[in-house]
């Protein structure tokens, strides 16, 4: 069996269990790697010390398991949201707050952007949208090929419209918004030096991408971020939209790149223990910066 089929059998396994069961299973995977050295702790280790300095050592180590545990609910959690049945899912978002703005966008007839940053359980998202309007967003296939049909599947039975990764999905996006819909962009991804600028992101400078404002700047779409809170329990999601920081939409890149990276850092700190920590956001670098990752005295 390769990777890819026992990723794919262990979701359908974990689908059949009850949504707080699943998420346990994943904390118990977020515990053992706060416990041994392993890259996700190191590179979570890494970010938190560096974008938090204000925080104790006492405070980063906690912070540091508890983030680990979040990303194993994440991961485990996903089977639910991906294979159980539409009228199940859907009603896992107990609460959202911010709602008006989405009402408010759309009625402005101009098309809503939607950002949402590896916080919480960004895949519901889409699910809760695409009931409220129609929606599109872009889509990269996985590195593991035998989940592309399943995650294909998952995020478009709700009736969402994945484009590709290119042109012609950036061309499909404008339309959306020029005919008054929703789509969705994860914000916080390095997204190619031919793609990006360097700007702030908690005070380091990050690859950022330049694609949201161009779309906010000639659509003059409403610009909104979002995440969806895991709560305690399994009792489900709390979804909070929030409107984007000024600038975001500034025909100077370098100003909207720092106002699309404070407002997902705006997002992080409402909720730090549920963000994706352990992803390397700083890999690309100015030239002539140090390797943000390098391994030190510190590493494990």
């Amino acid at each position: 069996m390769t990777r890819g089929e026992l990723a794919v059998a262990s979701l359908r396994l974990l689908a059949r269990l009850p949504l707080r069961v699943s998420q346990g299973i994943g904390a118990i995977i977020g515990r053992l790697l706060n416990l041994f050295p392993n890259e996700a702790r190191r590179v979570t280790r890494r970010n938190i010390a560096r974008c938090l300095p204000e925080l104790s050592a006492g405070e980063r180590r906690r912070l540091v398991r508890q983030s680990l545990i979040e990303a194993g609910r994440t991961a485990t959690e996903t089977a639910a949201i991906w294979l159980w049945p539409l009228d199940r899912v859907r009603p896992l978002v107990r609460e959202v707050i911010g709602e008006e703005l989405l009402e408010e966008g759309l009625a402005r007839g101009r098309g809503v952007i939607v950002l949402s940053p590896h916080l919480g359980n960004w895949e519901i998202i889409g699910l809760y949208l695409s009931a409220r309007a129609s929606f599109t967003c872009m889509y990269r296939p996985p590195k593991l090929q035998e989940m592309d049909a399943l995650m294909l599947q998952a995020r478009e039975r709700g009736g969402a419209h994945l484009v590709p990764t290119d042109a012609s999905g950036v061309r499909a996006l404008i339309k959306a918004l020029r005919q008054g819909r929703v789509i969705g962009i994860l914000p916080d991804q390095d997204p190619g030096r031919d793609s990006g600028v360097f700007a702030p992101f908690f005070g380091h400078p990050a690859l950022t991408m330049v694609l949201l404002p161009k779309l906010a700047s000639r659509t003059g779409a409403t610009v909104l971020f979002t995440w969806a809170e895991r709560l305690p329990r399994g009792e489900g999601f709390r979804l909070h939209l929030r409107p984007a920081p000024e600038g975001i939409a500034e025909a100077d890149l370098e100003v909207a790149a720092a106002a699309l990276n404070r407002g997902v850092e705006e997002c992080v700190r409402a909720l730090p223990s549920q963000y994706q920590w352990g992803y390397k956001r700083f890999k690309s670098r100015p030239e002539g910066a140090p390797d943000f990752y390098a391994r030190d005295g510190d590493d494990d």
